[in-house]
């Protein structure tokens, strides 16, 4: 059995199907936490783990030597206005521990509007959106302190993520999904038990340095997973509604502003990925039928 000390900041759906997932590979897991919670010892799959208080600037000052006792670091914490919290807090303790594995989660926002056009991990980043550019700044952070202290770095460039908690048949039972319609605007997306495998295979075949896009195999224009969702509920499509007649959050803009598809062919080739829902259909069928 592996032994492995794990410190993730933050835990989300992300963070925590991936130690479900190593816990299923028979791991002996030591698992600390650092989020918004409350500082408390908790579970998750009958491991037993300690949770300490991180808002911005203010910590649990006891996360410390649980950090400098980790091999392995996984960094699910957004950045705040382009500057990225782990690293402004904890980057003296993270160099102390001389890590084995370190690992920061992107977002593929970071390569902003491609014209529809297919991308991969060369090619340009231009976010258009206040969340691609913070990712993107904090990115260069993370390998500018890799480079500087050769710390064994990798990032992970997420698609739209989905899961059995969140997905469009959970919005269409609540009447809360729309059709809006815009031209061969395409989006990528990921189940979460994929990225989940795509971190595991990271860990038993790291490669400092590398950037990996996680994502399916069918980029797909978002009215076309909603009237998949309609068909596997057998629910009437919603009325369609015109892009320029939406009423669109901020967030929602940013959405329809980039239009790309991404391609993970370095995850298969490298990491030996073979994802489990390669595309929406496969992973949509599979939530549906374990949710009837």
């Amino acid at each position: 059995m592996n032994n492995i000390n794990i410190f993730c900041f933050g835990f989300g759906q992300v963070a925590k199907n991936f130690i479900k997932k190593i816990n299923l590979e028979k791991f002996n897991i030591n698992l600390s936490v650092a989020s918004r919670e409350v500082s408390k010892e908790k579970k998750i799959d009958e491991i037993s783990y300690n949770n300490y208080q991180f808002i911005d600037e203010n910590f649990d000052k006891n996360l410390l030597n649980k950090l400098k006792q980790s091999d392995h670091i996984l960094i699910s914490i957004p950045p705040v206005k382009g500057e990225d919290l782990v690293i402004k807090n904890f980057k003296e303790n993270i160099k102390e521990c001389n890590p084995k594995w370190v690992t920061y989660l992107s977002a593929t926002s970071v390569y902003g509007n491609h014209q529809g056009e297919w991308v991969n991990e060369l090619s340009k980043t231009n976010p258009t959106s206040s969340n691609g550019v913070d990712r993107l700044s904090a990115e260069r952070s993370w390998l500018d302190f890799a480079n500087k202290q050769n710390i064994p770095l990798q990032i992970f460039r997420l698609s739209g993520i989905y899961s059995n908690r969140r997905n469009i048949l959970v919005k269409l039972k609540s009447g809360k999904a729309n059709i809006i319609n815009k031209k061969n605007h395409f989006f990528s997306r990921i189940h979460v038990l994929d990225i989940a495998k795509a971190l595991l295979a990271s860990i038993k075949k790291p490669n400092p340095g590398s950037i990996y896009n996680v994502c399916d195999d069918l980029p797909s224009p978002p009215q076309d997973v909603v009237a998949y969702g309609c068909w596997l509920l057998k629910k009437e499509l919603p009325s369609p509604i015109k892009f320029k007649d939406a009423a669109l959050s901020g967030l929602g803009k940013s959405f329809y502003k980039d239009n790309k598809r991404v391609r993970n062919k370095k995850i298969k080739k490298e990491l030996r990925i073979n994802l489990t829902y390669k595309n929406y259909k496969i992973g949509l069928n599979a939530i549906h039928r374990s949710t009837n």
